[in-house]
C-alpha cells in the first residue's frame, strides 16, 4: 500500500471516528430487507416539508472529554419541525412520552414507575401495529430468530430495548438500550454516550439544552438538507460529543426494526454491517450488552447515490 493511500485511510479514520480502512462489503441481504422497511415507513417525516435542517459548517476535531469546542454552526440544526404531525402519529407521540423517564448520568440507579411501565407497553404496542415492524417480525421469524407469537416477540423487543442493566460497575441498574440509543446518557459528567435519535436532538435543541456544532464528513462528501443519516458534533448540558450520528426524519419503528434485525442476526459482542438504504451507504454498528442492546447507531459513508456513481466511473 502506498504511503499516500495509507494516509488517506488514516485521515478517514480520524474524520469518521474509528471508521475501519478495510471496510466490509455491502451486505446485500440486509440492504434488501432494510429498503423494504424504508418503503413501508409511512410515518417517516419528509425533508423540506415536515422538517428543515441546516447543516452549516464542518465541525473541527475535538478530543473526547473536552469542554471547549469551536462552533461551526451559528444556527440550530433543525430550523423547523412539524410538531403537530409528530404528536398525531402514535409511534412518535408514545416515543416522546418515554424521553423524560431516565436519569441522564450513568451510575445513577433508574427508578421505574408503574406509569413508565405503561408508557413502554403502549409504545411497543404502537410499534408492533406498524407495517415496518410487522415486516421485520416476519423476516426474523423466517430466519428462526423470533417466535411467530406476537406476545413473545413483544417480550423479546422489551428485553432487547427496555431491560435495565449496569452500565457502570458497582452501581444499581442504571441503563438500557432504549435510554442509551434514543435518549442519551452522560458518563462522569465529561462524556456523552449514546444519543442517536433526531427527535430527542430536536427537542433538546429547542429547549436550549443542546448546541449543534457542525457536521462531520470527508472533504468531498458534503451533507445535504435531505440526507437521512448525519454524522454530527454537538454539546449537551455543556458536555461535548466529538462525533455523533443519527438517522434524520425516520420513525422510531424503522430505527428499532433495523437495529433489532442486526442485533438478532449476529452473535458477536460488536457487529458492523455496511448497507445501502435509499440513496445512502452507511455502516450500522450494534454492540450487545448480554441479551440486551448496549448501543446501536448508523454512520454515514456516502449519500445521494455518490457511492453508486463512484463505482460507475
Amino acid at each position: 500500500m502506498s504511503a499516500r493511500l495509507f494516509c488517506g485511510f488514516l485521515l478517514l479514520a480520524v474524520f469518521l471516528s474509528g471508521l475501519n480502512g478495510s471496510r466490509p462489503a455491502v451486505n446485500q441481504e440486509l440492504s434488501t430487507i432494510f429498503n423494504e422497511l424504508w418503503s413501508l415507513d409511512v410515518n417517516r417525516m419528509t425533508p423540506g416539508i415536515d422538517y428543515m435542517i441546516s447543516v452549516q459548517g464542518r465541525a473541527s476535531f475535538v478530543s473526547q472529554g473536552s469542554h471547549t469546542v469551536q462552533d461551526h454552526a451559528s444556527q440550530p440544526l433543525f430550523s423547523n419541525v412539524n410538531e403537530s404531525k409528530l404528536r398525531n402519529i402514535t409511534t412518535f407521540s408514545s416515543f416522546m412520552t418515554l424521553l423524560d423517564n431516565y436519569e441522564r448520568s450513568t451510575g445513577v440507579t433508574e427508578q421505574v414507575t408503574t406509569e413508565e411501565l405503561t408508557e413502554m407497553d403502549l409504545f411497543l404496542d404502537a410499534v408492533l401495529e406498524t407495517k415496518v415492524m410487522k415486516r421485520a417480525h416476519q423476516y426474523l421469524v423466517r430466519k428462526g430468530q423470533s417466535s411467530s407469537d406476537l406476545r413473545l416477540f413483544k417480550k423479546q423487543l422489551n428485553l432487547i430495548w427496555f431491560h435495565l442493566y449496569h452500565r457502570q460497575r458497582n452501581t444499581g441498574l442504571d441503563s438500557s438500550g432504549f435510554e442509551h440509543v434514543f435518549v442519551g446518557e452522560t458518563k462522569s459528567g465529561t462524556e456523552i454516550i449514546g444519543f442517536h435519535n433526531w427527535v430527542q436532538f430536536y427537542l433538546q435543541e429547542k429547549n436550549q439544552h443542546l448546541d449543534y456544532k457542525g457536521y462531520k464528513a470527508r472533504e468531498h462528501d458534503l451533507p445535504d438538507q435531505d440526507d437521512h443519516v448525519l454524522n454530527l458534533q454537538f454539546s449537551w448540558h455543556g458536555v461535548v460529543k466529538p462525533v455523533g450520528s443519527a438517522f434524520i426524519g425516520t420513525s422510531p419503528e424503522f430505527e428499532m426494526a433495523v437495529f433489532t434485525i442486526v442485533f438478532l442476526m449476529n452473535t458477536e459482542r460488536s457487529t458492523t454491517v455496511v448497507v445501502n438504504i435509499d440513496q445512502c451507504q452507511m455502516e450500522l454498528v450494534v454492540i450487545r450488552h448480554g441479551r440486551s442492546l448496549g448501543t446501536a447507531y448508523p454512520k454515514l459513508l456516502s449519500s445521494n447515490g455518490r457511492h453508486v456513481r463512484q463505482h460507475a466511473h
